[in-house]
């Protein structure tokens, strides 16, 4: 949908409004979008964008006027635009931003996901997957010599063969000292929103990114050695750093961990020529993999996850 310059006058808005209001007239600022003031005062960007009679995708410009209503003035108005049921009792209900929705679906498991026996090597495991030692270490946060303790939990390339079965039960997972850390940390869907809009990202998309992956808990590691809120792996840490960052990292941040995640975030939209559910299936999947095998059916539902989970975190 082509997206509209709207210039808005607060003088204009409220030379058309009959009755007293509580919303609260904001000054558009430098950088700033529709996402970003709903975030700032934890409401929807719909919730926003109906009370001041706009479309979702509207750009706002400098110095006009948005007005920030409350809870109830959204939701009146939400109604008034057909975008929810036109029911008193589930107005009175409404909640002011949903920050723990649950999930449409179970999230599918990490993709590559592999704890290491006895008798396995760094080396063997990166012939069997067809990648370099060193590209497997780098993934994994591992010295490409070092001695690989059995129950390291391991990313493996997505789509590689599995390893050969062993006889050995799976032994307790050990996670590997890397950047990040997983510290015990919950951010909120807002703390989301108002990174990913900063860094030009729909706020939308990472927050719902976020829940899937985490719940928005710092301290979730998944089998597959990805860690904290946005589940980023070692490899991916390193590479945001040194790449899109322009600064250190605080590796036992969950706020740095969302930077982090939504950075890379969005690179993959940028890499994937703006199309969003590639990015979301190259977050998951790995873009290369899905370029090169297609999205895998467990990727298909992680991305259907992710974009039913998008409405409730402003559309």
């Amino acid at each position: 949908m082509r997206r509209r310059f709207l210039l808005l006058s607060g003088a204009i808005y409220l030379a058309g409004t009959a009755t007293a209001s509580a919303a609260v007239p904001h000054t558009v600022q430098p950088g700033e979008t529709l996402w970003s003031i709903a975030a700032a005062n934890n409401l929807t960007t719909r919730t926003v964008a109906a009370y001041n009679g706009l479309s979702e995708d509207a750009q706002v410009a400098l110095g006009s006027t948005i007005n920030v209503p409350t809870t109830v003035e959204g939701y009146a108005s939400l109604q008034s635009a057909g975008l929810v049921p036109a029911d008193p009792a589930q107005a009175a209900a409404a909640p002011a931003a949903p920050t723990a929705p649950a999930a449409p679906a179970a999230a599918p498991a990490p993709l590559g996901g592999y704890t290491v026996r006895p008798g396995d090597t760094l080396s063997g495991l990166a012939a069997q997957a067809g990648v370099s030692v060193d590209a497997m270490a780098a993934m994994n946060g591992l010295d490409p010599a070092g001695l690989l303790v059995a129950g390291t939990v391991l990313k493996l390339p997505s789509g590689a063969p599995a390893p050969a079965a062993s006889s050995e039960p799976a032994p307790a997972p050990v996670v590997p000292a890397a950047d990040p850390e997983p510290t015990p940390t919950t951010v909120s869907a807002g703390d989301v929103q108002s990174v990913a809009a900063a860094h030009g990202v729909s706020p939308s998309l990472a927050a719902a990114i976020a829940w899937q992956e985490s719940g928005f808990s710092n301290n979730m590691v998944s089998s597959a050695n990805a860690r904290g809120v946005m589940q980023v792996m070692p490899g991916t840490w390193d590479y945001v750093e040194r790449n899109l960052a322009g600064r250190e990292l605080d590796p036992n941040s969950a706020t740095d961990n969302v930077h982090a995640g939504v950075m890379y975030l969005g690179r993959l939209i940028d890499d994937a020529g703006g199309d969003e559910s590639a990015a979301i299936a190259g977050y998951y999947q790995g873009l290369a993999s899905v370029r090169e095998r297609g999205m895998f059916d467990d990727t298909q539902r992680y991305v259907a996850n992710v974009q039913a989970l998008r409405s409730r975190f402003g559309g």
